[in-house]
């Protein structure tokens, strides 16, 4: 992209300030040339943050819909700030639903690699078991077809894992990615396609995509309601299991796939999974058993607040403890366990940054599951609102 002299783009943001309990509307300015930043103030009309060069900032994290997070603020990208911005960055975004079917939940680290190679990313995640009317309700346009009660029968026989893309042209992006509808057809003539090598038939075909943005914005609206509810809740167990959260700087280094196909071909089932952002509220109470423990704690929360986590419930005999035998030292640098990181480790990006993190104490265990999996959604409340839900949960 050629860059003019004093090219900007322009972004309306929100941030959620839990300290007055107010959402808070700023305009973000980014600077490609140098990578500087600047913000104002929507309300008091004023500067906010005057320009200043932020490296952790990117042309790439700049779409309508995402999470960025400024000098420890994460903002919410909810509009373009102009016509200039809204035309040279967000002509060919789009987003769509891609749901990974019963057959093929075991290769989800194979699919999500394979969504990270067709330059689409994954903004949304949830592993979800629908019940026959839910599914019914999700295949509804198909109802009056033969295939219909098979189709819905299989994909309420187990779990299912939704996922919102977002990406240039993503609704055709990721129905080649797919394949043909027929698993046969497409392993004569698309091998390399998801349904190529991961399914079996016209219905056991591994996966779903919109075919159109009308039917994407319907079917993401179905798994991730954007006004009241939250979709088909998770899978988790919460026994006989231990909590794992991959943390943000291994999903934006598109790590993620390649951690859930480890962590499956080691013996491990994956029986929940869901993706959230933290704020860092939310943050220092998740790792608040660690509070005053380790010296690394500032980090680990400015780390897992930076952008969006993926939280999977593990599930094995005696989990705990073989989960973090199969991930080895926490401290990659040392090669030993060190109890101030506090962290599992298996792909090394440098201290103190991890691709997992894993609660180290038995008490912390029911505390992340009832975190991850039960109240994730609420990430702009107060302190004491979210004390209140974890009250009544």
């Amino acid at each position: 992209m050629e860059l003019f002299i004093d090219e900007r783009f322009a972004f309306l943001a929100e941030w959620y300030d839990p300290s007055a309990a107010l959402l808070r509307r700023y305009q973000l300015l980014y600077y490609p040339k140098d990578g500087s930043v600047e913000m104002f103030d929507m309300k008091n009309q004023r500067t906010f943050l005057r320009r200043t060069k932020f490296d952790e900032l990117h042309p790439e994290d700049l779409f309508v819909g995402n999470r960025v997070n400024i000098f420890s603020r994460q903002l919410n990208l909810t509009g373009y700030g102009d016509q200039y911005t809204a035309n040279k960055l967000g002509s060919k975004k789009e987003r769509t639903l891609a749901m990974i079917k019963p057959d093929a939940v075991t290769k989800v680290g194979n699919i999500i690699q394979m969504i990270y190679d067709a330059n689409l990313i994954v903004t949304k995640a949830k592993m979800t078991k629908l019940t026959w009317k839910q599914a019914a309700d999700f295949y509804m346009e198909h109802q009056s077809k033969s295939f219909f009660n098979n189709l819905v029968q299989f994909v309420s026989s187990g779990p299912v894992i939704a996922m919102e893309l977002m990406g240039d042209e993503a609704v055709t992006t990721w129905r080649k990615v797919l394949g043909p509808t027929d698993s046969g057809v497409a392993q004569k003539d698309a091998a390399n396609s998801l349904r190529g090598q991961f399914g079996t038939d016209g219905t056991k075909n591994a996966g779903h995509g919109s075919d159109s943005l009308a039917s994407a914005a319907r079917e993401l609206e179905f798994f991730f309601p954007s006004t009241t509810g939250h979709g088909p809740s998770n899978t988790a167990k919460y026994s006989d299991c231990t909590c794992c959260i991959i943390k943000p700087h291994a999903i934006s280094e598109a790590l993620t796939g390649k951690i859930l196909k480890s962590i499956i071909e080691n013996g491990f089932e994956i029986s929940a999974l869901q993706m959230f952002n933290m704020d860092r509220v939310n943050a220092e109470e998740f790792l608040e058993v660690y509070k005053g423990v380790v010296a690394e704690y500032t980090n680990m929360v400015d780390e897992l607040c930076s952008g969006p986590c993926m939280a999977l419930e593990i599930h094995a005999t005696d989990a705990p403890r073989t989960f973090r035998e199969f991930c080895g030292p926490a401290d990659p640098v040392s090669n030993k366990m060190v109890l101030s990181c506090c962290n599992v480790y298996l792909f090394p990006l440098g201290f103190p940054q991890k691709s997992y993190i894993k609660s180290l104490y038995p008490q912390a265990l029911h505390t992340s599951f009832q975190f991850s999996f039960k109240i994730l959604y609420i990430t702009s409340l107060s302190l004491q609102g979210f004390m209140k839900v974890i009250t009544e949960s």
